[in-house]
């Protein structure tokens, strides 16, 4: 499913615009990068949380020249299932 598809879906079960539902899913997505960009963990009980984790720097190579490459130290976003989605999904 991908993000039009849920906004469709949203809109379809519960009688409303596909407008009013794309604000929904937007302001929904939007809180969770903006708590993920300031480091907080979000949390969505029955289905599972997301985290940043820190990655260090490290000499990487460019695997068509050989070259060696720097990479820089990152943050990326880390999910993490919940009991009741592992559950479901395992019935």
């Amino acid at each position: 499913m991908n993000k039009s598809e849920l906004i469709k879906t949203l809109s379809d079960e519960n009688n409303i615009s596909i407008e009013e539902a794309t604000t929904v899913v937007n302001i929904f997505v939007d809180s969770m990068k903006s708590a993920l960009a300031n480091g907080d963990r979000v949390e969505i009980r029955g289905f599972g949380s997301f985290k940043l984790k820190d990655y260090g720097g490290y000499t990487g190579r460019n695997p068509k020249t050989g070259e060696v490459v720097k990479v820089k130290p990152k943050q990326l976003p880390f999910f993490r299932a919940g009991k009741e989605l592992k559950e479901f999904l395992n019935e």
